[in-house]
Formats: structure tokens, C-alpha cells, sequence
């Protein structure tokens, strides 16, 4: 079933070859993969430390690399997921992750497709938590391997100077090709940041899409860095893409009905918000009453239900203003 490898046991001896998981059992897959959160890692426990110990033993090891189509693979850091696919040119890597992530990536990268060259890495977006490591990933298959990314990345990544996060080498603005046409990118407006790169492999019928969209999940905390209303339609414009499953930054594989109820989800929160804003409740009035019920089985309900609702509460309330489109991570 899935490769698991922790990071205690890196030497390529000792590593189990993957196995490809048929992509409705990857559906099938997110009750045991629901740990998985946005930022990376466990939430922190208030269990006792025996109780954590036990946790911790039966805890997802710290990456894995799963088949998810014919030479199609999500490389799982942690919290965080990035995908790469073999093809004709070579490897297309997304998302580095992070530096200590993409020296296992790489490892990974040459486990699976040995002797295939890195044609290109892709950043889904320009934040840190998601883009860091490139330059590890081009250390290992050679410095002038290209990176694409949306225009909007750009000036941010040269501003920020960070030589673990180097600039795009190509950029693109609405669409573009790879690979002769087994990879496109998709650009589908401001959402979670006014840059994601949405990938597609329109042979596997299935898509890469980061952070704005999940599977059955509450938005990130506060919901600071999320446009509000063009959310709405970059999901609607993820919905025209043809693809049957879906591999997320974050959390387990998903299918249309995930990226529909995702939808749905938003739209119910705004519209429960924006009555209780329009009968003159205060924040906190509306963090008590705003339950979002329906949705009590998603995971982060506990965690980040309130914080969706106060977040989606001064966005609202701060309409026409500008304020409430703070850039975050995550």
C-alpha cells in the first residue's frame, strides 16, 4: 500500500518499493490521513505525557510517497504535500516544501524514477511553507533545472532575497504547457494569494491544487489571507478543469465532490455570516452563534470553526475598505 519512511531511516537500502493505491482508494483514504493540518505537523496535545508518547507511536511517519496515477506521485512532509510526475521530458517536481523536505524529496524523486533527470520544479504559490527548498532540489539534479510559477510570485520572491526560495526562471500568466502538453498550469485568480498555480494532468484526469481548496476541512484559522469574494470564483473555475481526482497542499486526495462541498462550505459560512452582520451582531455575538452544524464532521471544526466565522465576520464587515486581505502562509 502506501511507502512509508521516516526520517530515522533514510539510507535508499532500506526503503520498500511504492505501490500503486487505484485512485477511489485513495478517495477512500481521508479518515486515516484526517490528522494532517494546515502549517504542518501535530497540533499541539494537552494530553498527558504518557498519553502523548502512545499518540505519538501510532502517528503517521514523517513522509510518505504515494502513487496516486501512472507515474504520478504525492510526496507527504509532515503536514504538507507536493506532487511530481514522470514524463516524457524528465521530472516535474511541485513545491519543494522546505529545505529539510526537499533533500528527502530528491532522495524520493530518484527512488521512484532512478536516473530520470529534474526537467523542471513548479511552486504551486510563492509562500514559504509550500516553495522553500529549491535550491536543494536543483543542488541534486543540477543547478540550471528551471522553475515555473505564476507572474504574481515574482517581484515578492526577489524582494524577500532568500536564496532557499529563489525567484522564478519562467513565469506565466493565465495558462501554460509542459511537457509537451502533460502538464498545464492554471491560473484561476486571487484566492488563498493572488498567485496559485494550479497543475493539471489531463492524461490522469486528476489536478494539484494548494491551500484554497481541501478535503472536507475548514479554511485556514482567521481566514486572513483568503480573497474574499474571488474565492468563490476560483473554485467555481477549479470546477471547469476536468479532472476526476484532486491531491491537495494539505490533507488526503479528493475527487469533484470534495472541491463542491468546499464551495458549498463558503458559501453557507458567508451567508450565516453576513446575516448576522446585517442584524447588527458583533463579532463575538457571531463566533457564539454562527455553529456551522452541518459541518461538524470536517476536520478543524473545534479548532478553526470560530476563527472561520470571525475571520469571515471582519472581512464582511470591512467590505469596500480593502481591509481583511492580509497575505499569509499556509
Amino acid at each position: 500500500m502506501l511507502c512509508k519512511r521516516s526520517s530515522g531511516s533514510i539510507s535508499s537500502t532500506s526503503i520498500p518499493p511504492v505501490s500503486r493505491i487505484p485512485l477511489l482508494s485513495l478517495v477512500a483514504l481521508g479518515a486515516s490521513l484526517s490528522w494532517v493540518g494546515c502549517g504542518g505537523g501535530d497540533a499541539p496535545s494537552d494530553e498527558p505525557a504518557g498519553a502523548a508518547g502512545a499518540a505519538a507511536a501510532d502517528a503517521p511517519p514523517q513522509f510518505e510517497t504515494t502513487e496516486v496515477a501512472e507515474g504520478v506521485y504525492q510526496f507527504r512532509w509532515i503536514g504538507h504535500n507536493a506532487l511530481f510526475a514522470v514524463t516524457s521530458e524528465g521530472v516535474f517536481a511541485f513545491d519543494p516544501i522546505s529545505v529539510e523536505a526537499a533533500a528527502t524529496y530528491a532522495e524520493e524523486i530518484r527512488r521512484v524514477a532512478p536516473g530520470a533527470e529534474l526537467a523542471a520544479i513548479v511552486y504551486s504559490h510563492n509562500h514559504a511553507d509550500h516553495a522553500t527548498g529549491a535550491e536543494v532540489l536543483r543542488e541534486a539534479f543540477g543547478t540550471d533545472v528551471p522553475i515555473y510559477a505564476h507572474a504574481n510570485a515574482d517581484a515578492p520572491l526577489r524582494e524577500a532575497g532568500n536564496p532557499d526560495l529563489p525567484p522564478p526562471t519562467t513565469t506565466f500568466d493565465e495558462t501554460m504547457t509542459l511537457a509537451g502538453g502533460e502538464i498545464e498550469l492554471h491560473y484561476l485568480g486571487r484566492s488563498h494569494s493572488d498567485d496559485i498555480a494550479v497543475g493539471f494532468l489531463p492524461a490522469h484526469s486528476l489536478a494539484f491544487a494548494v491551500d484554497f481548496v481541501a478535503r472536507d476541512r475548514f479554511g485556514y484559522q482567521d481566514l486572513a489571507s483568503f480573497h474574499f469574494p474571488d474565492m468563490f470564483g476560483a473554485i467555481e473555475g477549479l470546477l471547469e478543469i476536468p479532472f476526476e481526482t484532486i491531491v491537495f497542499g494539505h490533507g488526503p486526495p479528493g475527487d469533484r465532490a470534495a472541491i463542491e462541498r468546499q464551495l458549498t462550505y463558503y458559501r453557507d459560512l458567508n451567508a450565516a455570516v453576513r446575516d448576522a452582520v446585517e442584524a447588527g451582531l458583533s463579532e463575538d455575538e457571531t463566533a457564539e452563534t454562527v455553529l456551522m452544524e452541518d459541518y461538524s464532521h470536517w476536520d478543524r471544526y473545534d479548532d478553526w470553526r470560530e476563527l472561520n466565522v470571525r475571520g469571515m465576520h471582519r472581512k464582511l464587515s470591512a467590505a469596500g475598505d480593502g481591509e481583511g486581505d492580509e497575505e499569509g502562509e499556509h
